[in-house]
């Protein structure tokens, strides 16, 4: 997929084009494939993340996110988001088969915005800037929370429910109710469809969440309260059950990488 416009001078082909979005009111994108062409997420200011099949990721303002070609995905952006989105021409070798964080050094940063879409650089100026970027794709480690969505109509109303509001700390027993079922019927029904019991989906619903509150630089204190734990330490005990390192480690982590690509 090469692209093509005309400006007053020549016909300009690029492989690599940039788009800004600024969400107001929060904003999500269906769940999409682009068969064509590979997708980088980065800059964001806000809560931005993307649901993939290799997984869900917060997208914090020190990395980006690439998306290979042809892999499913879903993009939700807060209300007061903003982020660039490039699209790059699917016959340019990808840093990897799975979607990844990459490293975004400051060079790189300022290379994207020039390759805006549709294109204002002349062809040859073009060319060098888009192998730059190309030369430059490196992936990061990247902390992810395994977190199946449970199927049935009632399993997954408590499930959205509980990923809007992750402090909700009503007991299984509770939602039962709310749902028109049995504490017994959506305790087996948790198992069955996503492997964890609902106690432990809890927890890893609100780790998903801490993470992206995370990468939005919200102190540990704001989003402990906000996923549900009565102390900070309480969260940074169960934060580092499930992801493997505190959040004060996970953002120094970030930093770290945001560093080393500079």
């Amino acid at each position: 997929m090469s692209l093509t416009e005309t400006d007053s001078e020549e016909s300009v082909v690029w492989r690599i084009g940039t788009n800004e979005f600024d969400v107001v009111d929060g904003a999500a994108w269906d769940t999409h494939a682009h068969p064509d062409r590979h997708e980088l997420l980065w800059g964001a200011r806000g809560v931005l993340t993307a649901e993939t099949e290799h997984g869900h990721f917060a997208i914090p303002a020190t990395q980006g996110l690439w998306i290979p070609a042809e892999t499913s995905h879903r993009v939700i952006a807060a209300a007061g988001t903003s982020f660039r989105c490039t699209f790059i021409d699917g016959d340019i070798a990808s840093p990897s088969p799975r979607t990844t964080a990459v490293a975004l050094p400051d060079v790189m940063r300022a290379v994207l915005d020039r390759l805006e879409a549709p294109p204002y650089l002349a062809a040859g100026p073009r060319l060098h800037a888009e192998e730059l970027v190309v030369s430059l794709l490196e992936p990061v480690e990247a902390s992810v929370v395994d977190l199946p969505l449970p199927l049935d109509l009632r399993t997954r109303a408590i499930a959205e429910a509980l990923l809007s509001d992750p402090a909700d700390d009503r007991s299984i027993e509770e939602w039962g109710h709310h749902v028109g079922a049995s504490a017994r019927n959506l305790s087996r029904l948790f198992v069955a469809e996503t492997g964890l019991s609902f106690s432990t989906w809890r927890t890893r619903a609100r780790m998903r969440r801490a993470i992206e509150w995370l990468s939005a630089d919200y102190t540990v204190a704001h989003v402990s309260r906000r996923s549900g734990y009565a102390t900070p330490s309480a969260f940074v005990q169960a934060f580092r059950r499930e992801v493997g390192r505190t959040p004060g480690e996970y953002a120094a982590r970030r930093d770290e990488d945001s560093a080393k690509s500079a």
